[in-house]
């Protein structure tokens, strides 16, 4: 009778031990899955066809074979972006010619008044490795997707409008892997280190 007890407690231990890890594991699946949801694409697995500042088609599949920095914004932003363009030029500068190996790329998410001559004056004003990518709201809206961004409009008096977006600076490996993301405002000590390992 002690026996049979004991194999009866044994059991259910050996149960709950097992409900235990099936539920951490269960749990353990349900993060990474969430944790995917939020994460940018790998770059051959987005989908758009955007306009460079030249006038050349651009597509995902061009960035693959060297890093890649992308960040949104567009032309008539007042503070977030000038400011973001000018910390990665100062990166670019500070990083010196590993940085000729990047696509270092603003996508703006203002198509109405960013055309591709638009984007070339503006970013005359930057560093010249950075390239201005626009074209259609749909194809827009693909890419931001892909980075798992978010952008919108926001109306304001008069008729007039400004562009909520994100304001992170997304990095990629040469194989298209996202590597990290930059927060607006960042430090170089620890803005730098990241791009240098997107750089590896």
């Amino acid at each position: 009778m002690r026996s049979a007890t004991l194999l009866r407690g044994s059991a259910m231990a050996a149960a709950a031990v097992l409900f235990m890890l099936a539920l951490g594991w269960w749990q353990t699946q349900d993060r990474d899955q969430q944790a995917a949801s939020v994460l940018p694409l790998p770059i051959d697995r987005m989908s758009f066809s955007l306009t460079d500042q030249s006038g050349n088609t651009v597509q995902p599949e061009d960035w693959l074979g060297r890093p890649t920095m992308v960040f949104f914004g567009f032309t008539w932003c007042p503070d977030i972006c000038p400011t973001t363009l000018s910390d990665i030029s100062n990166w670019l500068d500070e990083i010196g010619p590993d940085a000729d190996r990047m696509n270092t790329v603003l996508i703006s998410v203002d198509p109405e008044r960013d055309t591709p001559e638009v984007l070339g004056d503006y970013l005359s004003n930057f560093d010249p490795r950075i390239n201005g990518l626009t074209g259609a709201l749909p194809q827009i809206e693909q890419a931001v997707a892909g980075f798992r961004a978010s952008f919108r409009k926001v109306p304001r008096d008069g008729g007039d409008y400004t562009m909520d977006h994100t304001a992170g600076v997304f990095l990629f490996d040469a194989d298209g892997r996202f590597v990290s993301i930059i927060d607006y405002h960042e430090d170089s000590r620890y803005a730098v280190p990241k791009i240098r390992r997107a750089l590896e």
